[in-house]
């Protein structure tokens, strides 16, 4: 293990000596100010239970295992600094993003370079450590000597995250511990895998990353998070017009679901602040009975008038440029928008451009269900037809919305 690297637990306790080789006390904590420098350790707060002395990093002559030896004995009591990040006190335990291993993880020890600059000792923070190495390390502090520890934990492979990778941390007033995130590595990152991260942080954290991402994502990252209680806490944590922007980029079922949840007071807030038209899709599916059909289906789907041809469908799914990842099924609809009939996509894909899409739908009846129907019935008709879309009409058989499979699996999983 290179001589020039020290642990924070390592420093903790570790005793303190003045010009002439006596002790003055043992070092209670580390200290950063990002403001001045974001790496380097600034000051050292030396002392007992009671009275603390703040070394600033200058002051000291030697670092090591063996102590640390100051070269200016100009001492000043400690007293709170907003500004300072005392590395025990608001780094270790605290969760971090390991953007990498898309995970949250947690701080359970500091890895720090020495390095001999202007003819002292100083501390450089190089990695924060989250594997078992570190674990060990802390259940050995103060019992067994360091270089003991040391020996006996290179049998432990490491795991660390470089402190570039963590950016800057600075503390606000309440002693929370903020993470200045690089917002552009989770944006790139699957909804999914950044929804698993999300409902791991705290509640402060969580409010961060969704203030920061872009809208888009943070839209299907919010549907992606699967416990409702979550969706509904991140969206009242957000001001209402952020929370509105979100909502406006999620699917309208998606957001009806997540507003039902919410007080009346707080989605009639971010229903304000929503543009008209998707405002006006997600307050008529607000309207039905969540466990009916009509709270499950989603109004965003493809409709065709089942007087057009393969091209006149193809030119309509052009249209539809986001739905194209996830659209399976072409409804087809008479004059009055009443369903009459169901198109796989995979037909149209091979079908001549000017095959009329009655002839590719054929003779098969259509199966659907009312607005009105029982969620129970809705997904048994789901399963016995191996449907990925269902259509949902209204008494006089107007199609208002589709059910997917998607939709199916996520109420499945809920209950």
């Amino acid at each position: 293990m290179a001589e020039n690297l020290l642990f924070l637990t390592e420093l903790m306790g570790m005793k303190v000596f003045d010009l002439k080789g006596r002790k003055i006390g043992r070092l209670r904590d580390a200290c950063l100010v990002p403001r001045v420098d974001p790496v380097r350790v600034d000051r050292y707060l030396v002392g007992g239970e009671l009275t603390w002395w703040t070394v600033r990093f200058d002051q000291v002559a030697t670092i090591s295992l063996d102590g640390i030896f100051l070269r200016d004995e100009q001492l000043i009591p400690y007293h709170e600094d907003e500004f300072m990040l005392r590395m025990v006190r608001d780094l270790l335990d605290q969760q971090i993003i390991d953007i990498h291993g898309r995970k949250v993880v947690r701080v359970n020890d500091v890895t720090l370079e020495r390095r001999h600059e202007d003819g002292h000792d100083q501390l450089w923070v190089l990695e924060v450590d989250v594997g078992v190495r570190s674990i060990f390390r802390r259940l050995c502090q103060g019992i067994v000597p360091p270089k003991l520890v040391r020996r006996a934990m290179m049998r432990i492979p490491p795991n660390s995250i470089r402190w570039e990778f963590c950016n800057i941390v600075e503390p606000d007033p309440q002693r929370r511990l903020r993470l200045n995130i690089d917002m552009r590595a989770l944006e790139d990152m699957h909804p999914a895998d950044l929804a698993d991260i999300v409902e791991e942080l705290s509640h402060e954290d969580r409010e961060a990353v969704f203030e920061a991402i872009d809208s888009e994502v943070a839209a299907e990252t919010l549907s992606e998070v699967e416990d409702p209680r979550t969706q509904v806490s991140i969206l009242e944590s957000l001001e209402a017009d952020r929370a509105a922007d979100i909502v406006e980029e999620m699917a309208p079922d998606e957001a009806a679901d997540v507003l039902a949840e919410m007080e009346e007071s707080k989605s009639e807030a971010i229903l304000e602040e929503m543009e008209a038209e998707p405002k006006t899709e997600v307050e008529e599916l607000l309207e039905f009975d969540e466990k009916s059909a009509g709270g499950m289906m989603t109004s965003e789907f493809v409709s065709v008038p089942d007087t057009a041809t393969a091209a006149d469908a193809m030119a309509a799914i052009r249209l539809n440029v986001d739905a194209v990842d996830t659209l399976t099924t072409l409804f087809l609809v008479d004059a009055a928008g009443r369903l009459t009939g169901v198109l796989p996509i995979g037909r149209l894909v091979l079908a001549d451009p000017a095959t009329p899409l009655r002839v590719l739908a054929g003779d098969d009846d259509t199966v659907s269900v009312k607005v009105s129907e029982r969620r129970d019935r809705v997904t048994e008709v789901v399963d016995k037809y191996n449907l990925m879309a269902l259509p949902v009409v209204s008494d006089a058989g107007i199609l208002l919305g589709a059910i997917t499979a998607d939709d199916i699996i996520s109420v499945l999983r809920q209950e």
